[in-house]
């Protein structure tokens, strides 16, 4: 009876196989099942059901039971899963404790059910997400550091700019990383919460008895108690959605970054190698970013699935009609995107092919134009800013219209060589000498991760 998790075709490759088992249907409806077991514990703690009761609902309560093409039928009709799932669960029950069936379900409505069994499928999925996210922080750190003084050419408008470093690009990913695991461990207590409310939210069929079964049930689940029900009100869950969008978007940039890196015009930093990889069906030379293409993947459909949990707010009174409807799969599908994401970045991440080489040839590509900047700074604190500029300006032109070495024709300028010797621009022309903080950038990082870890 049990559905395959992971039964679709691309699903290997845009989505991590435990948290395609989380969203499964056997995820999704044992979920559901749990609520419904701990819902029978609480009220048996509480006196408002016998606890002889407990034993055969929590024996029920197993996903495997169920036939879930048969749920899925039923949904059609009843307009939730929970309505299906809770009559499927009463007949297995009553098949052996009559008495029992009466009990179950008690003073629940069935988006409780749902909404609570989605909140324990997303603990799930966080511990999941935290974890990768957790290690791809350390590979991260670790390849920052690798080469934290290892430069190449930086890119402004796509376009050669100054020298950076491999670790000061690696440490700006790794910055996202941290803010997003940060991210993540301020919005628990707000996520992580139970939906316990009843027909309207007044938990009004279980009469006195509704706030000590309330508090009872979200400690079987270790849950908090919120506030109030929030069947309408439903930011928490856009708030998890947008921290999932904001990951999917920073490993994108990740993704990107590599992609670009990885042309064969710049020919820097590869995806690590392996048989099969990136290969074409026509053309035997390729080498294709297969990992950056999911990450960039992900960042593009996981914005237009957090705008549906968005458009889904404007929820009507106390149960909405379409819009809750509207959120069941898109929540799933963004963690599932996310995870396959984070999968694929790990991979990346941790085997990276750097050519120093190459860079440090492709930082000579424009002639020395990328230190331009360099000798113009020190100039100008000799000449003045406006005349050091225009100089440059014109040296820089006449090293293209020549196809010369800037080197060469400073060294030819008097204006130049009157304030600045020939060991100077020795060493302003030195791309290792022009570095700035990209170093200080890297430990900051690096120990901003450390403080998350530790």
């Amino acid at each position: 009876m049990n559905q395959r998790p992971g039964n679709q075709l691309f699903d290997a490759y845009f989505t991590a196989r435990d948290m395609r088992e989380v969203f499964c249907d056997q995820g999704r409806v044992q979920a559901m099942l749990d609520v419904e077991a701990a819902l029978a514990r609480a009220q048996a703690r509480v006196g408002l059901i016998p606890h002889t009761a407990v034993a055969p609902i929590e024996a029920a309560c197993q996903a495997g039971f169920y036939d879930f093409a048969a749920l899925g039928e039923a949904i059609a009709t009843a307009g939730n899963s929970a309505i299906p799932l809770v009559k499927a669960l009463g007949k297995h029950i009553a098949a052996s404790d009559a008495e029992a069936e009466r009990y179950v379900h008690l003073g629940a409505t069935s988006q409780d059910v749902m909404d609570t069994g989605l909140v324990l499928q997303l603990r799930q999925a966080l511990v999941l997400i935290e974890r990768d996210l957790a290690q791809l922080g350390e590979t991260l750190a670790t390849q920052a550091l690798r080469y934290v003084a290892t430069p190449l050419a930086g890119r402004t408008w796509l376009q050669h700019a100054t020298p950076v470093t491999l670790g000061m690009k690696i440490a700006g990913w790794l910055g996202a990383v941290s803010r997003s695991r940060q991210r993540l461990q301020e919005l628990k207590p707000r996520l992580l919460v139970l939906q316990f409310g009843g027909a309207s939210g007044t938990l009004a069929a279980l009469g006195d008895q509704a706030m000590p079964i309330a508090e009872a049930l979200a400690g079987e689940l270790q849950l908090t108690l919120p506030e109030q029900p929030w069947h309408t009100q439903r930011d928490r869950l856009v708030e998890f959605g947008s921290v999932l969008g904001l990951i999917a978007g920073s490993l994108g940039k990740l993704g990107r970054d590599i992609s670009l890196l990885m042309q064969t015009e710049a020919g820097e930093v590869f995806e690590p190698s392996a048989p099969g990889k990136g290969g074409s069906s026509t053309m035997p030379h390729k080498r294709n970013p297969v990992g950056a293409a999911v990450l960039i993947g992900a960042a593009t459909r996981v914005p237009g699935l957090l705008s549906t949990l968005f458009s889904a707010m404007p929820q009507e009174h106390e149960r909405s009609l379409g819009l809750w409807h509207a959120e069941w799969e898109t929540l799933p599908e963004i963690c599932c995107l996310v995870s396959g994401s984070l999968k694929q970045a790990l991979l990346v991440a941790d085997a990276l092919e750097v050519d120093a080489e190459r860079m440090a040839r492709n930082l000579d590509l424009t002639q020395g134009l990328v230190l331009a900047e360099a000798v113009s700074i020190v100039l100008a604190q000799r000449v003045g800013r406006d005349t050091a500029h225009h100089l440059l300006e014109q040296c820089c032109k006449r090293a293209v219209a020549q196809q010369r070495h800037l080197r060469a024709v400073l060294g030819e300028e008097q204006q130049v060589t009157a304030q600045l010797s020939a060991a100077e621009l020795d060493r302003l022309m030195d791309p290792a000498n022009y570095l700035g903080q990209a170093h200080t950038w890297v430990e900051r990082a690096v120990a901003e991760h450390s403080a998350l870890t530790a």
